[in-house]
C-alpha cells in the first residue's frame, strides 16, 4: 500500500511540473517544479525532450545549467522559492544557461558574490559588525583590507560606510564580506568618504543601473561630475560638487525606476537647461 501512495504521489509532482521554457517571462509561484531539458538539439529537429532535470550523481546531463536567485535544489528536483517573472539567460560556451527568478522584494538577502554597502555599528576584537540590510549584520575581519596586517590596522570606525564583496552567505551561518579581491587588491572597495549622501531604492532599480544596456549614469554623468557607488543590497552613495546637485541626483535616482525613456530624457533636458 505505501509503495502504492508514493508511485501515485510521484506521479502527481511530475504532472503538476511545468517546462521551463514555455513558463519564460511568466509568474512563477513558490513551491512549483521545473522541467529543463537535459539535452540540446541543435538542429531543433526534436529527439530530445523535455525530461525533469536530475542533480544527483547518477545522472550526468549534457548541458550544465546555472540556477540564479528564486529557484533551490532540493535533491533531484528543481523548486521555485520566490513569487516573480522567471527569467533565463541565453547559454554561451557549451552551458545551459542561467535561470532566475525576478522578484521585487524589500529586504535583501545576503548573496555570495554581491557588491554591497554596509555600516559598521560594532567593533568585537579582530571583527567588524557591518549592517548590510539582511536579517543578521555581516563580519568583516581587519585583515580584509588591502595592506593590512597586525600592526598596520585599517582606520576603520563606528558609523563608517563600506564597500564591500560577500564571501559567505549561507543560511545557517552569519555573512562574511571583504574588501579585497583574490588577488589582495582593494579594485575599489574599503572604506567611503565622509562626505556624500547615502540613500535606499528598491533591489528592482538598482539591478536595472547595473544593468550593461542601461543609460541613466551615463546621463548623470553628462549632467554634473559626480561619484557614485551602487550596492546590491538597494544603497546608493553619491557626491557631486555641491549639497544641492547631489539631493538633484538622488532625487533623480529614485525617481527613475518609474519613469518611462521620453520622461527621463524630458527631465534630463530641463536640467541641463538649468
Amino acid at each position: 500500500m505505501a509503495e502504492v501512495l508514493s508511485v501515485t504521489a510521484d506521479s502527481v509532482a511530475r504532472c503538476q511540473a511545468r517546462a521551463a521554457h514555455k513558463v519564460l517571462n511568466q509568474v512563477v509561484l513558490p513551491g512549483e517544479e521545473l522541467v529543463l531539458p537535459e539535452h540540446h538539439d541543435v538542429d531543433g529537429l526534436g529527439g530530445a525532450g523535455e525530461q525533469q532535470l536530475r542533480l544527483n550523481a547518477g545522472a550526468r546531463p549534457r548541458l550544465r545549467v546555472v540556477c540564479g536567485p528564486g529557484l533551490r535544489r532540493c535533491g533531484d528536483r528543481l523548486l521555485v522559492t520566490k513569487c516573480g517573472r522567471l527569467r533565463h539567460k541565453e547559454p554561451g560556451g557549451g552551458s545551459g544557461g542561467v535561470y532566475w527568478v525576478d522578484s521585487q522584494q524589500k529586504r535583501y538577502v545576503p548573496v555570495k558574490g554581491d557588491h554591497v554597502i554596509g555600516i559598521v555599528i560594532a567593533k568585537s576584537g579582530d571583527i567588524f559588525k557591518v549592517d548590510v540590510g539582511g536579517s543578521e549584520p555581516a563580519s568583516l575581519s581587519y585583515l580584509a583590507f588591502e595592506g593590512a596586517t597586525k600592526r598596520n590596522r585599517p582606520n576603520v570606525q563606528v558609523g563608517d560606510l563600506i564597500y564591500g564583496q560577500c564571501v559567505v552567505a549561507n543560511k545557517d551561518m552569519e555573512p562574511e564580506m571583504v574588501c579585497i579581491d583574490s588577488c589582495g587588491r582593494a579594485n575599489g572597495m574599503g572604506v567611503i568618504g565622509q562626505d556624500g549622501l547615502l540613500f535606499k531604492v528598491t533591489l528592482g532599480l538598482i539591478r536595472k543601473l547595473l544593468a550593461p544596456d542601461c543609460e541613466i549614469v551615463q546621463e548623470l554623468g553628462k549632467l554634473y561630475p559626480l561619484e557614485i557607488v551602487f550596492g546590491m543590497n538597494g544603497r546608493i552613495w553619491v557626491k557631486a560638487k555641491t549639497i544641492q546637485q547631489t539631493l538633484i541626483l538622488a532625487n533623480v535616482l529614485e525617481a527613475c525606476e518609474h519613469m518611462t525613456t521620453d520622461q527621463r530624457r524630458q527631465i534630463f533636458a530641463r536640467l541641463a537647461e538649468s
